[in-house]
Parts: structure tokens; sequence; C-alpha cells
């Protein structure tokens, strides 16, 4: 493990990062020792950090969790975060460019669970059981670490580069459709850039939900209800710039759109 000092020094360095909008030089670069459970526990104290500065915690992102996402990156594990209050847009929304140090989108869709889910032995069944509704999400994904080697241990000090989401309307029930065969066609300025279907997420995307559960427990917590679970993307990301308007088709599950500013 990093000496508790350079965990708190680096947290520090991403949180001004992230007040400025800016990239840092990767943590793998300068500290090649550093492990996956030094990212998560860089990733705890930005948190904690972020949370007595008055943010509320209303979900966790899972990353990296298809075939698609790990060629794009090179990475190849599902990693998470967290996502705030204030990180959370409605269909239709008018996004700051300027909030970002870089945008790229990503085609996902969301859960709201119900009741508390925990590991160590969750399975795809007790996620589903546990899930309220799913609900269609774009994530715009924000790296504070510059994206040129990076590994997994610099994604997920990064809070698995989570900017924030933009959430549908059309909510569903896990018993009232095939969350497997939800499509997703994504659109930059009325051009089709992106399509998948949710199988492509660990060939369902409440397996994404499980797998955080069991890794949530090897941590000593759990998921709670209420809390938001983004599952992992289905398609590439996307990058856009300002004054691109992204709409993305969800078939049975309604449109997103928003136009970034």
């Amino acid at each position: 493990m990093l000496p508790e000092e350079t965990i708190a020094a680096i947290a520090a360095e991403l949180a001004e990062a992230d007040r400025a909008h800016g990239v840092i030089p990767r943590i793998t670069a300068r500290y090649p020792e550093a492990t996956v459970e030094d990212s998560y526990a860089i990733q705890g104290v930005w948190r904690d950090s972020q949370i007595a500065a008055g943010r509320r915690l209303v979900g966790r992102k899972i990353g990296l969790t298809s075939k698609a996402m790990q060629q794009a990156t090179g990475i190849t594990e599902p990693d998470y975060g967290v996502m705030f209050d204030d990180t959370v847009y409605e269909s239709g929304a008018e996004i700051p460019v300027d909030h970002f140090s870089n945008v790229r989108i990503e085609v996902e869709l969301a859960f709201v669970l119900k009741t508390p889910l925990e590991g160590p032995d969750c399975t795809l069944e007790d996620a589903l059981a546990a899930i309220d509704y799913a609900v269609p999400a774009l994530e715009v994904l924000n790296s504070h670490i510059e994206l040129e080697g990076r590994t997994i241990v610099d994604t997920i000090s990064d809070n698995a580069a989570y900017g924030a989401m933009v959430l549908g309307t059309v909510h569903k029930r896990p018993d009232e459709i095939d969350l497997r065969w939800v499509p997703g066609v994504l659109s930059r300025n009325g051009e089709i850039e992106e399509t998948g279907v949710a199988a492509g997420v660990l060939g369902h995307p409440a397996t994404g939900v499980a797998w955080l559960a069991n890794k949530f427990h090897q941590h000593g917590a759990r998921l709670e209800a209420g809390e938001i679970i983004l599952a992992g993307s289905f398609t590439r990301p996307m990058w856009v710039s300002r004054g691109d308007e992204v709409l993305c088709d969800y078939g049975p599950m309604g449109t997103i759109a928003c136009r970034f500013v």
C-alpha cells in the first residue's frame, strides 16, 4: 500500500483538478507500485472530502463492464465510482462543457434499488429482486488524469472517470421487459455514431449490480435502498464538444436528448 500521506496528497490533487477542470499526470507513471486497493483508498479519501464539503451521494457507477469499453480503454476488469446529487441531469438538459476536463458520452441503463443488496454471494437473480426499476441513462465521462497509458489504478483513483449522468423518463420493472435486449442508438448532431444492446454488459445489464454488491462486501459495505446504480456502457464512448446535440434512442424505453453548451 502507498503511505497514507501519499494517498491523501493524490486525493487532494484530484479534488483540485476537479475544481479547476484540469488534468494531472498519470498516478501509475509517478507511483508504479500503486495497487488497485491503493486506488480505491484514494477514491475514498476524495469521496469523503466531497461529502464533507456538502455534496450528497445518490448512487454508484460501474465502469468497463462491456467488451466494447474494455477494448476502447485497454483495461480488462470492471471498476466503480460514486455519483453526487449535483451531477444528475434530466433529458432535455443543457450541460455546460466548462464543468468538465473533457467530455465523452456512454449509453447505459441505470437501476434504482428498492431494498439493500450485499455480497459476498450476490447473484443476478438477487440483484433483479432488489431493483425497483430500470431507467435509460447517458453517462458523461470526465477524466482528470491524462488518457494515454492509463491503467485501472488511474481510472479507479479518478472516481472511475465519472462526470455526470442524464436520466430518461421511462421506468420499467425488471419483470416488465427483457432488459438484455434494450437497444441504444446514439446520435450526435443528427448522425448515428454508436449502437448496441444492453446484453453487451456482462450478458445482462444487472449482472454488474451483483458484481458491485460482491465488490462492496470486500470493502465492508453494502448497497442501500434508493441508490441509483449506473450499470455500465454497451457502446464505445463518443466524444462531444460545445454546441453538440446528443440523442439516444432506447426503443421501448424512450429517448434521451441533451445539448452541450
